[in-house]
C-alpha cells in the first residue's frame, strides 16, 4: 500500500458512499486508476468491506465509556465471559501493559453507566479498575462516530 492508496482510503473513511467520479476528482487521479486501487484494495483484503450506518444505531448508547480491568490470577477468560452477559458492554479488548482487559460500555444514563462499573467491579478476579468516560468521537468506522 503506497500513499495514494492511503489517501483514497483516507477519503472513503470520511465518505464510503464517494462515486469513483467524485474520489478521481477529489485526489486528482482518473477514474480507471481509482477503480482498480479499489478493487486491488478490496481483492487483498487490505478493505473488508463497507457498512450502512442507521440513524437510530448512532443515537444508541449516550453515555459511554471505557473500563480498564486489572485482572487477578489467570482469571481472564472468566470476567470476559461474565462481561459478554452484560447487555451494556458493547466491546472487550485484551491489551498489554498495566491493564489485562478493556470493556467500552454504552447506556442511556449516567446513573445506569455506574450501575454497571459497580456490577463489573464486584466480579470475583478483578483486581483493579479504571474508567474514562467518552466526551466526544472525532473520528470512528462505526456508529459511534456518526452522532
Amino acid at each position: 500500500m503506497d500513499n495514494t492508496d492511503a489517501k483514497l482510503i483516507a477519503a472513503l473513511r470520511r465518505d464510503s458512499r464517494k462515486s469513483v467520479s467524485e474520489l478521481s476528482s477529489e485526489l486528482g487521479l482518473s477514474r480507471t486508476t481509482v477503480r482498480s486501487r479499489m478493487d486491488r484494495l478490496i481483492e487483498s483484503g487490505v478493505i473488508l468491506g463497507f457498512t450502512v450506518i442507521l440513524r437510530d444505531e448512532a443515537s444508541q448508547s449516550p453515555v459511554r465509556g471505557l473500563m480498564l480491568l486489572g485482572i487477578e490470577g489467570r482469571g481472564t477468560d472468566r470476567i470476559v465471559h461474565r462481561l459478554n452477559g452484560i447487555p451494556a458492554v458493547q466491546a472487550i479488548h485484551s491489551t498489554n501493559g498495566k491493564w489485562d482487559l478493556i470493556a467500552e460500555i454504552g447506556t442511556d444514563t449516567l446513573e445506569e453507566l455506574d450501575n454497571v462499573l459497580a456490577e463489573i467491579r464486584r466480579f470475583d478476579g478483578v483486581a483493579t479498575s479504571e474508567t474514562n468516560l467518552l466526551l466526544a468521537t472525532r473520528r470512528a468506522s462505526g456508529p459511534a462516530g456518526r452522532r
